[in-house]
Parts: structure tokens; sequence; C-alpha cells
């Protein structure tokens, strides 16, 4: 089982909102210009790139889906801080 991941993300306050960026991300809009474009996480200003992580590190269901959702696949997240749109890129 993989003790860490590594992610970027795109955090917004309406679903409606995370699921255009997935569309636009789907027809193939640059991750990093909508984080710094839409995110109001402090990530945007690296594109929405988190680092690598390790499992428990993040609240519960994005850790759920950085550790057990598909790679590479953009996922509609949604946690006490809002919506994100996340990107796992690998894990450990």
């Amino acid at each position: 089982m993989a003790k860490t991941a590594a992610a970027l993300h795109i955090l917004v306050k309406h679903q409606t909102q995370a699921e255009d960026i997935i569309k636009q991300l789907n027809k193939g809009a640059k991750f990093d210009v909508l984080a710094k474009k839409h995110s109001s996480c402090p990530s945007a200003k690296s594109g929405g790139n988190l680092g690598e992580f390790k499992k428990g590190q993040m609240v519960p269901q994005f850790d759920k889906v950085c550790f057990h959702g598909e790679l590479i696949t953009p996922h509609l997240v949604k946690t006490k801080f809002g919506w994100h749109v996340v990107k796992v890129l690998y894990r450990t």
C-alpha cells in the first residue's frame, strides 16, 4: 500500500465551477494555468502543486482520492474548504 502521494489541486467555492474546470482539463487545458487563474489555495502560485505528502496529512475526503483514486484523471472532491479538482501524479 502506498505511503506517500503527490498531487495537484485547484480549490474553488462552487461545485459548478469545479465541474467546468474538469471539462476544460478534459479538452486539453493546462492544469497549472487553471490553478493560477481559479484556485483560492496558496498552492495556486505553484500551479496547484502540493508536492509529496504522507497518508493522513490531508483531510479524509482528499486523502481517499489521493491514495485510492485513478492517477492523472481529474477528480472532484468536496471538503470543508470547498470544492477541489485533484490530479494525483503518483504514489510511492
